[in-house]
């Protein structure tokens, strides 16, 4: 994706700033992470609260292959489909994501 692509995705939010980071981008908003761009897909930063919503939406949590093989899951998942489609629901659920950030920090 492209910071323009990017921007557009959280214009819902209010501005972003994107940085390179993990072979990706980081996307901060007020300073504060709350999402990643990974191989061209956006993941959002969720939480104790809102992982149930992103989980019955059809969301996907990120989770890579530990040392010992095992699954370590990281605390961002892919956006539902229907965002895609829709700036309202697509600023709903960057909101979650930034509402998450705010939480982490606490």
């Amino acid at each position: 994706m492209d910071n323009i692509e990017i921007e557009e995705m959280f214009q819902g939010l209010g501005p972003v700033t994107i940085k390179r980071m993990f072979g990706g981008k980081g996307i901060y908003h007020m300073g504060r992470i709350l999402a990643i761009e990974l191989d061209s897909e956006m993941l959002l930063k969720a939480d104790q609260i809102s992982a149930p919503e992103f989980e019955e939406a059809g969301a996907r949590r990120w989770a890579y292959e530990g040392k010992k093989g095992k699954p370590v899951n990281m605390p961002y998942w892919s956006i539902p489909d229907d965002a895609f489609d829709d700036p309202d629901i697509m600023a709903h659920w960057v909101r979650l994501a930034y509402e998450a950030a705010v939480r982490a920090d606490k």
